[in-house]
């Protein structure tokens, strides 16, 4: 397979295509698709790359690739790599998957389900005193309430296992359901 140069960086055409598709993934979680691009270019590249070579290779503006590193590392997704005889700051990606992928579902939970767990409690509590809310729907909102209650504490009870246990728990999927039938008080379905 022919390798494609742009400016110092060679990228093969099955890397371009995933840093392609990062970007689009990106958008579709709401994440500039900048952002997401360099973060893929920086995860896929072998070394530290500095603003230039980001936006050379991405053909993005120097100040856009400025702007989205600093979102990034606010992130904790990229860090300041120094580079010998280079006084250009110079990036790199956590190359920890579950590292990363730990810290990108603490960022969206952050930034998009504590603000609406807080609503929703709010909205319980307002509901519960307005006579003239049904109580169907002051039911189903104190379950949703419950359900995401329930969901934040298993994400903190998750966050708490080693990461060398947890590819093994994942790996076990429905079968941990017949695992821990016993101590469920119920029978398989």
């Amino acid at each position: 397979m022919t390798e494609i140069t742009v400016s110092k960086i060679e990228i093969s055409p099955a890397i371009r295509r995933f840093i392609l598709h990062w970007g689009d993934m990106g958008g579709q979680w709401g994440v500039n698709r900048s952002v997401a691009q360099i973060h893929a270019l920086l995860l896929m590249s072998d070394r530290p790359l500095n603003a230039e070579d980001i936006a050379e290779t991405l053909g993005i503006a120097r100040s856009n690739v400025s702007n989205s590193i600093k979102e990034l590392l606010s992130w904790n997704l990229v860090r300041r790599a120094p580079v010998d005889g280079d006084r250009r700051d110079h990036f790199e990606a956590e190359s920890d998957m579950w590292e990363m992928v730990s810290r990108i579902v603490a960022m969206r939970k952050a930034r998009e389900l504590d603000p609406a767990a807080a609503v929703l409690d709010a909205c319980v509590n307002d509901a519960k005193a307005d006579p003239s809310a049904s109580g169907a729907a002051v039911k189903r909102l104190a379950d949703l309430q419950a359900l995401i209650a329930l969901l934040n504490d298993w994400y903190e009870q998750m966050n708490k296992v080693p990461k060398s246990r947890i590819p093994p728990l994942l790996k076990l999927g429905a079968r941990a359901v017949d695992l821990l039938a016993p101590f469920m008080g119920k029978k398989k379905e």
